[in-house]
């Protein structure tokens, strides 16, 4: 009887987590054939090839607003990605055991939950009004920074510190030194892991809209520098949907975002894949 309910008991657990899986993605598929089915139709050459009219009419395409979104996209991602797997390195395999680190990692789960128009105030605040960058790409570059790195941090030590300790004692007892074994094992082994964190980031970046509407603005001007004010795609779908109440243009830029983060998140995982093979291969 024990081993009777147990296989009951386990057979009901596997159902209960096929179906909650089952549940979530039919409501994924749900949610992007809709915006497909809606936005497909009033997507076209000319919507993606002319800048947007302004005014309430919500008129013309979202060219600005496509390059204003890469120009951002980039510009994070440079300053993102360093600054958070190395961080991520560092408390992993380098630093301490001891207050400082633990109060390190409370701070960065705590900030991976503060809400995003916090960071946004603080942006403006400090990089639009005190350090006088005004509305800009750079300002709402450094702002995502500052909301993503806790995010980023976490997934990447956690990736990291799932490595098996046998790969670092293969390597070291080789004659690797520490960096060595951190660059052509540890960081291979994890690179998987540390993508999937990338990936996260990017999803969240690219579908932000509080913390860039107070640090970016939203013209719909062409940026001609970091230094220029911009309209992401989020904010121009939000800009859509809300005040001018172009519904289909707002469903047609969400079928554009939908595409591009899918590019994006492709490209990562290729560039990931291609990064651990050449620091595998160079062991």
């Amino acid at each position: 009887m024990p081993r009777a309910s147990a296989r009951l008991t386990q057979k009901m657990a596997m159902v209960c987590v096929w179906a909650t899986g089952a549940i979530t993605v039919f409501a994924l598929l749900v949610i992007i054939g809709y915006t497909l089915y809606r936005g497909l139709p009033h997507v076209g050459w000319s919507f993606l090839t002319t800048p947007p009219r302004g005014g309430t009419s919500g008129a013309g395409g979202i060219s600005t607003v496509i390059v204003a979104t890469l120009y951002l996209m980039g510009l994070t991602l440079v300053i993102l990605v360093p600054l958070g797997v190395g961080a991520a390195v560092y408390l992993a395999e380098y630093a301490p055991d001891n207050r400082l680190t633990r109060l390190i990692r409370f701070g960065t789960e705590v900030l991976a939950g503060v809400p995003s128009i916090v960071f946004g105030m603080f942006g403006f605040a400090l990089l639009v009004i005190a350090l006088h960058f005004k509305f800009s790409i750079l300002s709402g570059a450094l702002t995502l920074v500052c909301l993503l790195l806790p995010t980023l941090i976490r997934t990447s030590e956690e990736a990291i510190k799932a490595v098996p300790r046998s790969y670092r004692e293969a390597a070291l007892a080789l004659g690797a030194t520490k960096w060595q074994t951190t660059w052509r094992v540890t960081l291979p082994a994890a690179i998987a892991g540390i993508a999937t964190g990338i990936i996260l980031c990017i999803g969240r970046a690219m579908g932000e809209t509080a913390a860039l509407y107070v640090t970016m603005g939203g013209t719909t001007a062409l940026p001609t520098s970091l230094l220029s004010s911009g309209r992401t795609l989020a904010v121009h779908l939000y800009y859509l949907a809300t005040v001018t109440n172009n519904l289909d243009g707002a469903f047609a830029v969400g079928v554009i975002l939908i595409i591009v983060i899918v590019v994006t998140n492709s490209i990562t995982t290729w560039l990931s894949q291609r990064f651990r093979g050449r620091m595998a291969g160079g062991a």
